[in-house]
């Protein structure tokens, strides 16, 4: 970029040179007209309004200096203003798109927070990361999907996949993640959650529509506080992978069921496995933009190999792994929506640790020496209970 901005001075220095040492006379002025045309395109407004000022002064220097008639010089010079004005006046149109964009960036943004807000990095006992990587980098949200929050029952999670992608996929993914974090906290089970969210996407998103984009695969998680155990369920998503003690498994489900939006089973009938939970496991959840990320001879990647060097990183390190590692594999083409999704449990000495550490970054104030004595009278005792509890 910052060869093109030096391009209009070249082409002035050229345009001078070859009017001056050039056989034939008067060869340089197309690369002196050329010069603002280029300033326009790759500068602001106001450096563009210089180089045609300047490619004007080098014009009517050159035809001055070579002794070309005054009616010549003047042609030369208005053929290179007028050159100049168009280039300003595609600047002013290139200056109104770019702001056009940067509203349409800001809209899409302020959507996708709205949509797919980043989650908290500790939940509960957990610390979660995610990464979300539309495959239309423009639209900065596509048809890829993730939630995690705290619920009565536990901790609840769900990572889904419409079918298709860009934003035709939105409606469905605002009607999947709108029914689960209302639904989350009062649905009984999993094959309950997973009957509402279908009902959601049969209502807010017909399929029958043209261009429409409802089917959603997706992959509920549940991990009930204490227990030590996780419990899937799973709509024809991709199983998630369990990180421990330097093993990565996946944990494929007994038999998925049909994805949301196709009709399921009476609440209750969805088949949900359940699966040991260690205290320092992690467990990382993804959608095909990994799976099905080919290189350039058509391999798919294999997340085995970056998740086995990395069992016991922690989820931020570990989600910007992943995904730096599926941009080398496809030569940073997003060929799909990306979306990864990792929960760690901590350990429970650790995590009392931080609650500790938590609770004695605050200490109250001792209570000023005059303070007028508006409560009733207090013992030794009793005040020292106070500040004990």
């Amino acid at each position: 970029m910052r060869v093109a901005r030096l391009l209009p001075v070249f082409l002035i220095l050229g345009g001078m040179a070859a009017n001056l040492f050039a056989p034939e006379p008067y060869v340089g002025l197309p690369l002196l007209a050329a010069a603002p045309l280029m300033g326009c395109v790759v500068m602001r407004t106001r450096t563009s309004v210089g180089v045609a000022a300047a490619a004007c002064l080098a014009s009517v220097a050159i035809d001055l200096r070579i002794g070309r008639p005054l009616p010549a010089t003047l042609v030369d010079l208005g053929v290179v203003g007028l050159i100049g004005l168009i280039g300003l006046w595609v600047n002013h149109l290139m200056s109104r798109q770019r702001g056009h964009l940067t509203v349409a960036r800001d809209i899409a943004e302020a959507t996708q927070r709205a949509v797919l807000p980043p989650p908290p990095e500790r939940l509960g006992s957990f610390t979660v990361a995610a990464r979300y990587e539309p495959a239309q980098a423009e639209a900065r949200i596509g048809g890829d999907l993730y939630a995690v929050q705290e619920t009565p029952f536990g901790l609840r999670a769900i990572v889904g996949d419409v079918v298709g992608k860009g934003m035709g996929a939105v409606p469905a993914v605002s009607a999947v993640l709108g029914t689960f974090r209302e639904a989350a906290e009062s649905a009984p089970d999993l094959g309950v959650l997973a009957q509402r969210l279908d009902h959601a996407l049969e209502r807010d998103c017909p399929a029958g529509e043209e261009d429409a984009q409802c089917y959603t695969t997706a992959l509920l998680v549940e991990i009930p506080p204490g227990d030590g155990t996780l419990t899937l369920l799973s709509l024809g998503h991709p199983a998630p992978f369990l990180l421990h003690a330097g093993k990565v498994t996946q944990l494929e489900p007994t038999a998925p069921d049909p994805p949301l939006g196709t009709g399921l089973p009476e609440a209750g009938q969805g088949t949900s496995d359940t699966f040991p939970l260690p205290p320092d496991a992690t467990v990382l959840m993804l959608t095909d933009g990994v799976l099905e990320a080919r290189n350039r001879h058509g391999h798919f990647y294999d997340p085995t190999a970056t998740l086995s060097r990395r069992t016991r990183a922690q989820p931020k390190d570990l989600v910007d792994a992943l995904v730096r590692s599926v941009s080398r594999w496809t030569d940073g083409e997003r060929q799909d929506d990306l979306v990864v999704l990792a929960l760690s449990r901590t350990p429970a000495g650790q995590q009392k640790a931080d609650q500790l550490a938590v609770r004695t970054q605050w200490t109250p104030a001792p209570p000023p020496l005059c303070a007028p004595n508006t409560s009733p009278a207090l013992s030794p005792a009793t005040y020292g209970n106070q500040q004990e509890s």
